[in-house]
Formats: C-alpha cells, sequence, structure tokens
C-alpha cells in the first residue's frame, strides 16, 4: 500500500513480520501491520484484526474522542492475571478508512515487542530516521565551570534525521574522575539502552549531562563505551568554534 495521508496523519504498510508477547503468549502476530503516524514524532503499529488473538481482548470499556482518529474504543488486554485495563485501542468508525479493522496494542500494555526476530524497544522504528556514525579528527572540547572535563582529536560523530549532532568521545580522553553514576536510564528503538552520568566540579553538581551506551544496538555499535555530552548543558566547543547552547 503507498502512503496515506490524513491531514497531519500518514499511514502506510510494513513490510516487517511484528509480533507482541504478553507473559508468555503471543497475542498479535502479523506480516499485513500499519505504520500510522498519529503524530509526527514516530508511527506506531496497527494490526489487522484477524492477526489479534481477540480472546485476550475485553468490550470496550470507555470512548474517548479524539480530534484526528475519531472515537477511540477503549479495551483491556489481559492474559492470565496480566492485566491493561486500556491496552487496545480501535477506531471502528475513524474519518481514516484503512484503520477502521485494525487494532493498537499500546506499547507498555505488553511485555515484548519484535521485528522479524529481533526484539525492539521504546517504540517502533520509523523508516525515516537515518542514523549514521562516523569517525572524525574533529577537536572536542567540554568544558564547565572552566574546566576541561574531555577533550579529543578522535570522536565518533552520530548523526540522526531531525537531531543535533551529538559527539561521542574515547573514555581515555574524559576526566571520568568527575563523572558520578546516575540512576537515570533512557532507551532508542535504533541505539538501545544509555546511562547517565553526572558532573561535578568543585562544589557544582551537573545533572544527567553525560551518558554512554555499554551495549548499543548492532547498527550503533562504533558508539559502545563512549561517552557524549549535553551542550544544552555544558559548553562544548567543536574545532575551536563553541557550539549555541539552547538550554
Amino acid at each position: 500500500m503507498a502512503v496515506t495521508q490524513f491531514g497531519d496523519v500518514r499511514v502506510e504498510r510494513c513490510h516487517k513480520r511484528v509480533r507482541a508477547v504478553l507473559a508468555g503468549q503471543t497475542v498479535a502476530d502479523s506480516r499485513r501491520t500499519l505504520l500510522v503516524w498519529e503524530r509526527p514524532y514516530h508511527p506506531v503499529y496497527y494490526f489487522p484484526r484477524d492477526d489479534v488473538r481477540t480472546e485476550f481482548i475485553g468490550e470496550p470499556t470507555r470512548t474517548e474522542r479524539r480530534d484526528k482518529l475519531g472515537d477511540a474504543h477503549l479495551h483491556a488486554l489481559a492474559v492470565g492475571e496480566h492485566e491493561h485495563p486500556e491496552g487496545v485501542v480501535t477506531y471502528p468508525d475513524s474519518p481514516v478508512a484503512e484503520i477502521r479493522d485494525h487494532l493498537r496494542l499500546r506499547w507498555k500494555a505488553v511485555d515484548s515487542w519484535f521485528e522479524e526476530d529481533e526484539e525492539i524497544y521504546t517504540h517502533p522504528r520509523d523508516p525515516y530516521i537515518r542514523i549514521d556514525i562516523l569517525p572524525s579528527s574533529r577537536h572536542i572540547r567540554a568544558e564547565a565551570g572552566g574546566v576541561t572535563v574531555a577533550e579529543s582529536h578522535h570522536p565518533h560523530l552520530l548523526f540522526e534525521t531531525g537531531l543535533p549532532v551529538r559527539y561521542y568521545l574515547p573514555k581515555t580522553d574524559v576526566r571520568l574522575d568527575l563523572l558520578v553514576p546516575s540512576d537515570t536510564v533512557t532507551r532508542c528503538p535504533y541505539k538501545g539502552t544509555a546511562e547517565y552520568y553526572s558532573l561535578r566540579v568543585g562544589d557544582t553538581e551537573y545533572r544527567d549531562v553525560a551518558w554512554s551506551y555499554r551495549t548499543p544496538l548492532p547498527e550503533s555499535q562504533k558508539i559502545a563505551g563512549l561517552v557524549s555530552f549535553h551542550d544544552e548543558k555544558l559548553d562544548l566547543v567543536v574545532d575551536g568554534a563553541p557550539m549555541r547552547n539552547e538550554a
């Protein structure tokens, strides 16, 4: 199916096999899912009704009005004692005709998601997002409170569609004695799980100013173990030119 546009809503056929698993049961398994951009940030999956184990889905418990998609019918999703009270959304009378016979499983209502045989995290991958990680000889310096906390001529530059360039530095070029592990963890469907660090310079603490991917996803292996800094939270100088701080 070609891309279909309904105002701000875009619908496109996904050619990957997509599965959703809850409590050891595959509740949805389809080679005919739709990618639907309800919002511009990233798509969500919609499954054909025939590819969903509907015995795990209850009758609608309530309805919400959605400006772009029509009336959203909210259903419980339950496998044994594992239940999400509003884990499934349907739009049987939507003005977007392609989704009327489809169901959307909310991401956190199931335990695991798979594209083909690879588990994915956070949200579906957007086919229009690209990541390039390139080794570079640019001179990168990170400063906080007038103190140089990292300096390198061997960064890797990560270019991700629609986002600022991020500079990943070898740990040997970072003042690790100034970094304090944080409890903050974020997940990205393209890079994996990031562990964060705060920075302590004198009596000042810069919260969650740096992050690293210990074991990134296969397509992002080049940044494994490297450290990147928020130029929004400290001063980052690239080839002698200060980066614009937009915090």
